[in-house]
């Protein structure tokens, strides 16, 4: 097994790295709303000298802007009305590493403080603190893993770009799906990926062919819920600038093409007790051949009961939604089952290594937020005993009566939205939050008009 403390860094091993010439430049972000890290490149001399002791200043519109960077109307987190002012961006030492696969580069990610020292609740990180210190006070603590998936191409960015993002090309003419031969043809990235982030302290397990031309998926080993959140947003950093390094752009739309498979992020959970994993155990689990613990039972049965008011969090934009079709192995309806692909919460393992696995979330999720909203659900089925019922058998999405994953954005709003659950797990101002950030992103789609509304309604002859 790959060491998971290569690559990693203290201060004292950064300030000798620093010394030896070895590092001459540190990345100090934080991620915003959508998963991406926005930051500062600092120099290495200046971080230790000034950031390392009081952290760095960064406009507060990070946390409410859109893709596009524009200033949002709107929020009461902060508006052209406050001035856009500073939020203090304190590094988080124990997230500090090398960034392998950039030269003489460590990178750091940060907390979210208000110039008086207070946290920043709508800020990403903070809302899965919030839930894990929930967790902890029941004595528990959550491991986490998502597994991510991509389409890479033979453009570059540049190149995707000036063709308006249409008709680009896959690196595979053919669903690759576990093909080592076609894996060989991807090697010069993909390798590079998974080399690049393992040697920055981010272990990897594997990687392999996906269900599309040029789609690939790497697996991350399991951790717990913040440094996993933290894990996954430093690979996806990597994966891209890596791929543009040679040449390739990718991407971790939920639904690149409506032709192709869409991307998931599968989220593998559970919780343990120090070093006892608490969802073994030597009770029933109907409909399942594994037993489990009152634990995993009333987890499972929370994130059942609350899946449809926390799938805003698993797919945030308009394009999410596109993902969530019949027969493409994402799913549309709300079961549970064990081992079986075709449900939207899949029990996999036995034992240690019991666990529940969601596959609602697409590629574009923020981790952070589907963490928190994951463990959320779950604290409320441990709080109220909630039975998960029997498993499903069969092919859920040929099932009657189901209750389904929303089908678009406005509908997921409406059900976070509407949702007591919510509010009480998260707050009103997080709440708000959100809501207006997924919003503005639809009504940015929904104004705009598209090429399919032009090859349907323009005039023929």
């Amino acid at each position: 097994m790959t060491d998971p403390d290569s690559g990693r860094l203290d201060l004292a091993s950064l300030e000798q790295e620093i010394a030896a010439g070895r590092i001459h430049t540190v990345v100090t972000a934080l991620p915003d709303l959508f998963g991406r890290l926005v930051g500062k490149r600092i120099t290495a001399r200046f971080f230790l000298d000034e950031v390392a002791r009081a952290g760095m200043h960064v406009c507060d519109y990070l946390l409410a802007c859109d893709m596009e960077m524009d200033p949002t109307p709107g929020y009461s987190f902060t508006s052209w009305n406050t001035g856009y002012g500073d939020l203090h961006a304190v590094p988080d030492f124990a997230t500090m590493r090398r960034a392998a696969w950039l030269e003489g580069t460590a990178i750091v990610l940060c907390d979210a403080f208000t110039e008086s020292g207070e946290p920043v609740e709508v800020s990403p990180r903070r809302i899965l603190q919030r839930q894990l210190a929930r967790l902890s006070e029941r004595g528990q603590r959550a491991m986490m893993a998502s597994e991510l998936e991509f389409f890479l191409l033979e453009d570059d960015y540049a190149a995707a770009h000036a063709k308006g993002y249409r008709d680009l090309t896959p690196t595979q003419r053919y669903v690759e799906d576990y093909h080592v031969l076609s894996g060989t043809f991807a090697e010069d990235v993909v390798g590079a990926i998974r080399a690049g982030v393992d040697a920055s302290g981010i272990p990897v397990e594997f990687s392999k062919g996906e269900w599309g031309p040029g789609q690939h998926e790497i697996n991350l080993r399991y951790a717990e819920a913040l440094e996993m959140a933290d894990r996954h947003v430093l690979y996806k950093l990597a994966a891209k600038e890596i791929a543009a390094s040679r040449g390739h752009a990718l991407t971790f739309m939920a639904k690149f093409d409506e032709t192709l498979a869409g991307s998931s992020m599968h989220v593998h959970a559970s919780l343990w007790d120090g070093d006892a994993p608490s969802f073994a155990g030597d009770g029933t689990l109907e409909g399942a051949p594994v037993t489990s613990s009152d634990a995993f039972r009333h987890f499972l049965g929370g994130v059942l009961a609350h899946a449809g008011e926390i799938a805003l969090l698993f797919a945030p934009t308009p394009n999410s939604y596109k993902r969530f079709r019949p027969g493409t192995f994402a799913p549309t309806g709300i079961a549970w089952s064990y081992d079986n692909r075709t449900a939207g919460f899949r029990v996999v393992g036995e034992g240690a290594s019991l666990r529940l696995e969601c596959r609602i979330p697409g590629a574009d999720a923020n981790p952070y937020l589907v963490y928190a909203a994951l463990l959320a659900a779950g604290i409320d089925g441990l709080e109220n005993a909630t039975e998960p019922g029997p498993a499903f058998e069969g092919d859920v999405y040929a099932a009657v009566g189901l209750p389904h994953v929303p089908a678009s954005l406005p509908e997921a709003a409406r059900a976070f939205e509407a949702s007591d659950f919510v509010r009480g797990a998260f707050g009103e101002e997080v709440v708000a939050h959100l809501l207006h950030f997924v919003r503005t992103e639809q009504r940015q789609v929904d104004d705009r008009v598209s090429d399919v509304e032009r090859a349907r309604y323009f005039e023929r002859v």
